[in-house]
């Protein structure tokens, strides 16, 4: 396993490359409403990111059977867990909700940032589930300073969404960030305090809770891209990528933009 630490330069760069991942992510929600389909937000996504100087990081990106991910942002509709690909005929409707998972390849640095929007008026059952799994991503990011453990993260995901009754998908992590959007060590959503790799200070990190309504079993669909719960229950994912400290960890993405469109509208 390497494990990269980064120089205050390098953060300074990973910070400007996830902040336009907030922006774009933003610019996405602005659009995001029923009789909208995904590749219509694909392609917002992607003149944005463009329009700003860089490189959608998911366009192409391959998957272990070596095909290319057609899109420049992942959108995952309901059931969709992660990897959903934007396409003509995914129309969303009212009361959808959807993960629109985003990434930016800025002057040789990663970012990466995931939101899950409701689409129109959303029910209060999956209006919660929203916003335990975006608080589970809090309470982790809570526990990465330097000198705990990967382990401390998952558990304290873990424990906080099983608590409500929801499922964490388990074959599905966090990950280290940097020059290569995935780069070692693995963060589970799940996990024991004090196992796993030890926190440094420099370390970059995705945290990413994926969290299920109903039970945490998966699976891929036959585009070998997206992945589903077996048991057709929606399913939220939130994420920030975020720098080690030595006190506590900084979040080099941003929701800001997203949460002031969402006060406005309500």
């Amino acid at each position: 396993m390497k494990i990269f630490l980064k120089t205050e330069d390098e953060i300074n760069l990973m910070r400007r490359a996830n902040q336009l991942v907030g922006s774009t992510l933003a610019e996405v929600g602005r659009h995001i409403k029923p009789g909208v389909t995904t590749l219509q937000l694909d392609k917002v996504a992607e003149e944005f990111i463009r329009d700003h100087g860089a490189i959608p990081t998911f366009k192409n990106f391959p998957n272990p059977y070596g095909e290319p991910f057609p899109g420049s942002i992942c959108t995952s509709v309901n059931q969709v867990v992660v990897h959903g690909i934007p396409c003509d005929s995914t129309v969303l409707k009212e009361g959808d909700i959807i993960s629109v998972d985003c990434g930016t390849l800025l002057d040789g640095y990663n970012g990466d940032s995931c939101y899950t929007f409701c689409v129109g008026e959303v029910n209060v059952e999956i209006k919660h589930l929203l916003k335990i799994t975006k608080e589970s991503l809090y309470k982790g990011i809570e526990q990465a300073n330097a000198g705990k453990h990967v382990g401390d993260i998952g558990s304290t995901i873990q424990d906080y969404c099983e608590s409500q009754g929801y499922g964490v998908v388990r074959e599905l992590t966090g990950h280290g960030i940097g020059r290569e959007m995935h780069e070692d060590p693995p963060v589970p959503n799940y996990g024991s305090k004090g196992n796993g790799v030890m926190l440094k200070s420099g370390m970059c990190i995705a945290i990413e809770p994926m969290i299920t309504m109903g039970d945490r079993k998966i699976w891929m669909l036959p585009d070998k891209w997206s992945i589903i719960t077996r048991d057709g229950q929606p399913s939220a994912h939130f994420e920030h990528t975020i720098v080690i400290r030595d006190d506590k960890a900084e979040i080099l993405s941003t929701f800001e933009e997203i949460e002031n469109q969402e006060r406005v509208k309500n």
